[in-house]
C-alpha cells in the first residue's frame, strides 16, 4: 500500500509526494514532478534512499527536495546577483 498525500501545484509543476510502508514501522519517501499537458506532460520520479519513522516525515522529506528542485530550475541561469 502506498500512501498519496495532496498534490501541490507551484507554477508549473504539479508535485506528488508519496510513503510506502517498509516494514517495521518505517517508510520510504519517492515524489512525481509533473509538468506540462497531454502527450507533452513530462514526469520526474525521485526515490530516495532513507527510511522515515513515520509516513509524515517521509513526505515531508519528498515535498522539500522537490521544492528545492523546482526552485533550481527556475533561478535565472546567468549566475549573477540579480535584483
Amino acid at each position: 500500500m502506498t500512501i498519496d498525500y495532496n498534490n501541490i501545484a507551484v507554477g508549473k509543476y504539479l508535485v506528488s509526494p508519496l510513503a510506502k510502508p517498509q516494514g517495521q514501522g518505517l517508510y520510504a519517501a519517492s515524489v512525481s514532478i509533473r509538468s506540462g499537458h497531454g502527450s507533452a506532460t513530462h514526469d520526474r520520479v525521485l526515490r530516495f534512499s532513507g527510511l522515515f519513522d513515520s509516513a509524515a516525515a517521509a513526505v515531508h522529506y519528498a515535498t522539500e527536495h522537490a521544492l528545492g528542485w523546482i526552485h533550481e530550475r527556475s533561478s535565472p541561469a546567468c549566475g549573477c546577483a540579480c535584483a
